[in-house]
């Protein structure tokens, strides 16, 4: 049997599911929640003793291969600084998501004596210094980089920014004892995006660096390297499911809403350029694989805060679409505020379930209200209006997948769900106007995204026997 035993590191839950790849099959799923806090292998253990204990026949089978993910203690925190706020520093912002990162903070020109403080006090792992295309600015980076080179910041760097001085600031850097790698500029042209060197630079210092910083190392010994952060995972499966493989077809163009206990994360796998001939693109060209994550919209530790940004009146319109029978009128600030202070809890009634989908509907429009792009009407010069396009047109996507406990676990998923489509709400979002739902039902997209370097077509296949359809 070619045994798979594929883990995540969760903020809320580490996570371990057994795969046979000769069959195509799950053996088995467990979790428990994590103890990074303490030390990540006791919820490693606890996760293995409970599939063991439900699939006695995973522990007896020679493990082929063990890969692991991982979100823990904060995940990947990033900070990007660039040049113009619109070019270079987005250009680094795409990089730094699409690579499973989350984004603490973003700086754009040259840095200023605050803004180095700033840095300096927040909790962060790396940073991507970015600035100038390929023969443009150069005052600029080796500007930031002379600063933070004699700054506080024991983060690791990647400089992915002008190439005719990108070497200098790798020196200037590892001249201070900064831990530095150099990868490929992140807009060499203007209006040119090449964010995946970046993209793996940021995934090779997250596996040498990271890993030892925040004590996944504890469970090397055991699981071997921690290959990448969970979200760059899902983003690897969510691209495998739609382009699918020489061997096996895919989904086509679609969009995964990954609800974690921390985050709630959008992927799109589209073009999303402009449907129509009279709409004029403005920004950067939007990257086929698009990943965004909001650090504010956790179902666990950022319950509270989802209550806050979305307002109770929207919470209680959700739920009230969801439980339409019920005349009770809940608490939902003190069950949120219940389950950030206890992020293991877990819904125990109909009721609690209700909850629990309503703050995911909410947490579901407002991340992909900010990853969706937008129309707009402007005055032409010449006369009339002319329509702008910013960001991705997802009107035509036709799939939408939900990942994470909540659909799992939990009740509901259409409704959840069908607060990615565009809404009265907000007109002018270019969100699907329709689609088709589907649940990730046995927890394995995390799992798919590891398995996809290493067996493709098995791990797509797999992912097509777990991903049910919701019928509206």
């Amino acid at each position: 049997m070619g045994v798979h035993l594929l883990i995540d590191f969760g903020s809320t839950f580490t996570k371990v599911l057994a795969a046979d790849t000769d069959t195509e099959e799950v053996l088995g799923r467990a979790q428990a929640p994590s103890t990074v806090d303490r030390d990540i292998t006791i919820g490693l253990r606890n996760a293995l003793d409970r599939l063991y204990a439900a699939n006695p026949v995973v522990e007896r089978v020679p493990i082929e291969r063990r890969m692991a993910c991982s979100s823990a203690a904060g995940g990947l925190r990033l900070i990007a600084v660039g040049l113009v706020p619109e070019l270079t520093l987005e250009a680094a912002r795409r990089a730094a998501l699409g690579a499973g990162a989350k984004l603490v903070r973003s700086y754009g020109y040259e840095l200023s004596p605050e803004s180095v403080a700033e840095i300096e006090a927040t909790p962060c792992d790396l940073i991507l210094l970015a600035g100038g295309t390929d023969g443009g600015d150069k005052n600029v980076i080796l500007n930031n980089a002379e600063r933070l080179a004699a700054s506080k910041v024991t983060a690791s760097f990647v400089v992915a920014g002008n190439r005719v001085v990108a070497g200098s600031v790798a020196q200037m850097l590892a001249a201070a004892g900064k831990h530095v790698e150099i990868a490929a500029n992140v807009l060499p042209e203007l209006n040119v995006l090449n964010v995946e060197p970046a993209r793996a630079a940021i995934r090779e210092t997250f596996i040498r660096r990271v890993v030892h910083a925040k004590g996944l190392d504890k469970a090397q010994q055991y699981v071997g390297d921690i290959l990448m952060p969970t979200p760059m995972a899902t983003l690897k499966a969510a691209r495998l499911v739609a382009d699918g493989t020489e061997a096996e077809a895919g989904l086509g163009e679609l969009m995964v809403v990954e609800i974690g206990g921390a985050t709630t994360n959008v992927h799109t796998i589209c073009d999303g350029s402009p449907s129509q001939s009279d709409v004029l693109l403005k920004g950067l060209p939007e990257p086929y694989a698009k990943r965004t994550v909001e650090g504010d919209l956790g179902l666990r530790h950022n319950a509270l805060t989802i209550v806050e940004v979305a307002g109770l009146q929207r919470i209680a319109e959700a739920f009230a679409s969801i439980d339409n029978h019920s005349s009770s009128k809940p608490d939902f600030q003190a069950y949120a505020a219940k389950v950030s202070s206890d992020p293991s809890l877990v819904p125990q009634s109909a009721e609690q379930f209700s909850i629990e989908a309503a703050l995911a509907r909410a947490a579901v429009d407002l991340a992909v209200g900010r990853h969706a792009g937008s129309l707009e009407e402007t005055p032409s010069w010449l006369g009339g209006t002319v329509r702008i396009q910013r960001g991705k047109d997802l009107g035509a996507l036709a799939t939408v997948i939900g990942t994470g406990g909540v659909f799992f676990h939990g009740r509901h998923a259409e409704q959840i769900l069908s607060a990615a489509l565009v809404s009265k709400r907000e007109p002018h979002s270019l969100r699907p106007r329709k689609a088709n739902f589907y649940v990730d039902a046995g927890y394995v997209m995390y799992a798919v995204g590891l398995l996809s370097d290493v067996e493709p077509a098995k791990a797509l296949r797999i992912a097509k026997k777990w991903l049910r359809r919701v019928e509206a």
